[in-house]
C-alpha cells in the first residue's frame, strides 16, 4: 500500500468509480483525523479533490458506495500497516530517553460506547442496572503505550464483562526482554509478577489494595523501601488451570516503596508501589517514585485519542466496523503522535512540551493545503509545519491542579428512563427536575 504524496491526491476515482482497498483505507483514515468524522464529509473531500484534479467522470455524493467499500476493507492490512507504523516510531534515534537505559511500557484501561444497534448490543452489552433503549453498548479496552514515545503500541479489547487484566494478558507478546512493565493497582498480582519475570520483564505497579495478607518483611533497604516476601494465596484465579496454578512458586520476592505525594491535587496520602527491580542502587526510590508519578501520562494518552480524535464516542453500527474504527483511530493516534515527536526534535525540545490537539488541529489546516503542491513542494514545507506545531509549547507548571469540573451548566434536558416510543416528555421543560416524572 503505497503512502500518499500529499493529503488525499492519492484518492483519485477509478473508471468506474469504484473504492479499491488502498482509497478506501486512505478515505477511512482521512474520515477519523476530520473533525466532523461523517461519511458525507469524507466523500465530499473526495469530491472536491477530484474536482480540483478535473477528473472528466464526477464520483457520486451518495455515501454508500463508501460505507460499502469500508465493509469490505480486510482488518489484516490495517493490523500490518498498525505494526509497521509503531516499528517506524520505535526506533533507536526516538527511543533515546530510556528510563535507566531500559523501555518502559505503560497500560492502562479504559471505555468507549457506540451507537444503540441490536448486533452491538450482542457483542458489547449495556450495564444490567441500565434500562433497555437508555443506555448505549460499552466497548473495554486495554492500551500498551510506549513512555518514551507516547506511542499505543498494542491493544486489546472485549466486553465491558472481561476484566482488564485479562485482556492484558493478551498483548504480553508484545513485550520484549528487558522491558519494564508500568501499571496501577488494578493490574498488580502474584501471577502477573511471576510470569512477567519468567520472560525477563520486571513490574513497577501500584500494590493492590487486597495484598494485606501473605507479606513478610524481609530486610528493610532504607526509608520506605523494603524487601518482602509476597506468599501465594489459597485462592486461584480463574484464568489459571489447576495444574499452572500449582506450577507456580509458593513465594515471590518483591520491592515495596512507600511514597508520599507532595504535590497539590493527589487523592491519597501514600502510595506503595510494588516492584521487581530488586537492587536499590541501580534502581534507587527515588528514581521509582519519579518512574511512577510519569505513570500518569497514559491518562493524557487515552485522553488525546480518546477526547482530541473523538475514539471516546464510536459512530459504526456493527461489532466488525466497531473494530475497524478503533484501529484506525490507533493508525490516527500514532501518526500524529510521529509528527509531534518530528516536531520536538527539530526545535529541541521535549515532547510533553508539544501539546497533542495543537497537533491535530495544525494538521488539520495544513494538509488540504499542501494537497494543492507537487511532492517536492510538499516535502520542502513539512519542516515549516514542523515549527508551526513547536512555536506555541505546553507550558512547563508542575504540580499544578486542574480540577474535574465544569463551569458552564448543561441544557436542562430530561433524563431518558424508558425507551424512546414510550417516553412521554414534559411540556414545561424549563421546569423539570430529577426525580418528578417517571
Amino acid at each position: 500500500m503505497p503512502e500518499p504524496a500529499s493529503g488525499l491526491r492519492w484518492a483519485h476515482p477509478s473508471a468506474n468509480g469504484s473504492f479499491p482497498p488502498g482509497r478506501t483505507f486512505w478515505l477511512f483514515l482521512w474520515q477519523v483525523l476530520s473533525a466532523d468524522r461523517s461519511c458525507r464529509e469524507v466523500v465530499q473531500a473526495f469530491l472536491a479533490c477530484c474536482a480540483v484534479t478535473g477528473e472528466e467522470k464526477e464520483p457520486s455524493p451518495n455515501t454508500a458506495a463508501y460505507c460499502k467499500a469500508r465493509q469490505r476493507l480486510a482488518s489484516r492490512p490495517i493490523r500490518a500497516a498498525h505494526e509497521a507504523l509503531c516499528q517506524h516510531i520505535e526506533t533507536p534515534a526516538r527511543t533515546q530517553r530510556r528510563w535507566c537505559g531500559r523501555n518502559v511500557k505503560v497500560v492502562d484501561g479504559s471505555g468507549l460506547s457506540m451507537p444503540d444497534t441490536a448486533a452491538n448490543q450482542e457483542r458489547y452489552p449495556q450495564s444490567k442496572t441500565q434500562k433497555p433503549g437508555c443506555g448505549f453498548p460499552e466497548l473495554g479496552m486495554v492500551a500498551l503505550f510506549s513512555l518514551t514515545t507516547g506511542a499505543m503500541l498494542d491493544y486489546a479489547f472485549g466486553n465491558r464483562h472481561t476484566h482488564e487484566r485479562t485482556l492484558f494478558r493478551s498483548l504480553w507478546d508484545t513485550l520484549a526482554r528487558g522491558d519494564i512493565v508500568l501499571a496501577d493497582r488494578g493490574f498488580c498480582g502474584f501471577a502477573e509478577f511471576y510470569y512477567l519475570l519468567q520472560r525477563g520483564i520486571d513490574s513497577v505497579m501500584r500494590l493492590h489494595q487486597r495484598r494485606t495478607k501473605g507479606v513478610r518483611i524481609l530486610k528493610r533497604l532504607g526509608a520506605g523501601d523494603t524487601l518482602v516476601q509476597w506468599t501465594k494465596s489459597k485462592v486461584q484465579p480463574k484464568w489459571l488451570t489447576k495444574e499452572q496454578w500449582e506450577a507456580l512458586p509458593d513465594t515471590l520476592i518483591v520491592r515495596h516503596i512507600t511514597l508520599t505525594p507532595t504535590c497539590p491535587g493527589f487523592r491519597t496520602k501514600k502510595i506503595t508501589v510494588a516492584t521487581t527491580l530488586l537492587d536499590p542502587n541501580d534502581y534507587p526510590p527515588a528514581a521509582i517514585a519519579e518512574l511512577y508519578r510519569r505513570r500518569w501520562l497514559c491518562e493524557l494518552y487515552l485522553r488525546d485519542i480518546k477526547i482530541s480524535l473523538g475514539m471516546d464516542i464510536l459512530r459504526c453500527k456493527t461489532p466488525d466496523m466497531v473494530e475497524k474504527e478503533v484501529a484506525m483511530h490507533v493508525i490516527a493516534y500514532n501518526l500524529i503522535r510521529l509528527i509531534l515527536l518530528d516536531a520536538a526534535t527539530q526545535a529541541g525540545i521535549a515532547p510533553e512540551r508539544i501539546s497533542f490537539k495543537g497537533t491535530v488541529q495544525t494538521l488539520r489546516q495544513w494538509l488540504p493545503r499542501l494537497d494543492t503542491l507537487e511532492p517536492l513542494e510538499y516535502l520542502s514545507l513539512y519542516p515549516r509545519m514542523l515549527r508551526a506545531i513547536a512555536r506555541a509549547p505546553v507550558p512547563n507548571r508542575p504540580g499544578r491542579v486542574e480540577p474535574r469540573a465544569r463551569k458552564r451548566r448543561p441544557k436542562n434536558y430530561q433524563l431518558l428512563t424508558q425507551q424512546r416510543h414510550q417516553f412521554k416528555e414534559s411540556p414545561h421543560r424549563n421546569r423539570y427536575r430529577k426525580g418528578t416524572l417517571s
